[in-house]
Order: C-alpha cells, then sequence, then structure tokens
C-alpha cells in the first residue's frame, strides 16, 4: 500500500492528526495523507487527500522521508513530505484531534510505527 504524509508546518508547529477508533491504528497519532490513486503523483495525491480530509489546500516542499512498515493488515510504504497551508484551515473531518507540536514535543505522541522515520528525520535537521 503506498501513502503519502503531509508535515504541515506553520510557525515552527508541526500538524499531528490522530486516528480514529473505527480505522486501523485505533487512537494512534500520524502526519495526515492517504493513499496514492492509480495514475497519480505522491504530490497530487497528498494534495487531494488534504483537500478532502482537512477542507485546506497545501503546496508541498521537500520529501522528508520514506518509510516501509509492515502492519498485520499491510505493508505500509510511507512517503512524507513537508507542507504549508496555502488557503484555509485544517478542520477534523477523519481523525479524532489535531493537534500542534515543536519538533520536540512529537515524542510525547503516540505514532504509528511508519510515521517514525520521519520525525527522526525531523529531528535530525532541526
Amino acid at each position: 500500500m503506498n501513502v503519502v504524509g503531509a508535515v504541515i508546518v506553520e510557525e515552527d508547529q508541526i500538524l499531528c492528526a490522530q486516528r480514529g477508533n473505527t480505522k486501523s491504528l485505533p487512537y494512534k497519532w500520524e502526519f495526515p495523507g492517504g493513499k496514492i490513486e492509480k495514475d497519480e503523483t505522491p504530490v497530487d495525491a497528498l494534495i487531494r487527500e488534504i483537500q478532502e480530509e482537512m477542507l485546506c489546500h497545501i503546496k508541498v516542499h521537500e520529501h522528508i522521508a520514506d518509510a516501509t512498515y509492515e502492519y498485520d493488515f499491510a505493508i505500509v510504504h510511507l512517503t512524507t513530505y513537508a507542507c504549508s497551508i496555502k488557503e484555509g484551515f485544517p478542520q477534523s473531518t477523519e481523525h479524532t484531534q489535531l493537534v500542534w507540536r515543536s519538533i520536540d514535543q512529537l515524542d510525547e505522541l503516540d505514532w504509528a510505527a511508519a510515521d517514525l522515520p520521519t520525525i527522526d528525520a525531523l529531528k535530525s535537521k532541526a
């Protein structure tokens, strides 16, 4: 399963999204995003997913990390990108909650395993 995640940064704070209890990996934290559809680039998929899930528009910047993790339900290939908000403000339509955290505060949350390499990459650049 190929998925993309947005590391949305505003004023040195990163948007973190908590998965709902009806999803796989309930209540785990993740960088918002979703599946790449057929004939879609990772960047196009990320823009679409954030627009659908968070009702805002983002600008995608540089690539941050790639990770592959084997969960009990699928092998997930996650690619993350640094992003900024172009229009609107993120609203939770699929997640239990959204919070903003600094890089130093990311470890306080219980992250999905596939997202951990992105956190490591962010810390190494800080």
